[in-house]
């Protein structure tokens, strides 16, 4: 991706699903408004949103701020809305995190389909299909893997100053044991037309939205 983004950003590419752990896990959950079938990198969601209007948005006991977790047990800022809740829970990383303010990715549920058009569950074939031609993923079964490369196509990247990007990132699903997957195991970059991944069921399986930083927020040093 060709965007300004800051080390919460590029970990938030990498975020392992995984609950938040806060002193507010024990809060009921309750009923809350449904999330927008189409995410459209604005609103309650968008660049400039906080924790306090993820809170007004959804109610406050739908909102839990915590730890979340990322690869090799990385710990990070993070709020979570409906937590928990398969096929709705959604997980929010903050540029800002004293005033948690301005989100730099966001996770997006089952059914809600992303700027790009990719959802949870589709195939490769599906994805190849709306990317226009193949495009490279990395290998699977490790931190960093299974995250697809879309150097041309429909889901290139090619604004320099986009409203979001998105990555998306796959998983084989069933398959026979039988199957010899190394090809496909490990630290390796393989094409989506392999016919492999097709025996393997791969799916997407995470979807995150991210934001570029913001432009008045000033940038920390690492």
């Amino acid at each position: 991706m060709m965007i300004r983004v800051s080390l919460a950003a590029l970990c938030a590419a990498m975020l392992v699903a995984a609950p938040v752990a806060s002193k507010e896990k024990n809060k009921p959950i309750q009923s809350g408004p449904a999330h927008e079938e189409n995410f459209a990198c604005s609103g309650i969601l968008g660049p400039d949103s906080t924790e306090a209007a993820l809170r007004a948005h959804y109610g406050d006991a739908n909102v839990v701020t915590g730890t979340v977790y990322g690869p090799e047990g990385m710990e990070m800022l993070g709020t979570s809305i409906y937590p928990g809740e398969e096929g709705r829970s959604v997980e929010v990383l903050w540029y800002d995190e004293e005033a948690l303010a301005y989100p730099a990715s966001v996770t997006l549920p089952a059914g809600v389909i992303a700027p790009n058009g990719v959802r949870l569950g589709m195939t490769i074939d599906e994805v190849e299909a709306l990317n226009g031609q193949p495009f490279k993923l990395g290998g699977f079964w490790w931190d960093y893997g299974g995250y697809a490369y879309f150097e041309v196509g429909n889901l290139a990247d090619n604004d320099p100053e986009p409203e979001c990007f998105v990555s998306v990132r796959f998983l084989p699903g069933d398959y026979s044991d039988e199957i010899d997957t190394m090809e496909v195991s490990g630290e390796v970059e393989v094409r989506s037309d392999l016919p492999l991944l097709d025996e393997i069921d791969t799916r997407v399986f995470q979807l995150l939205v991210h934001y570029p930083w913001p432009d008045h927020l000033p940038e920390p040093e690492y």
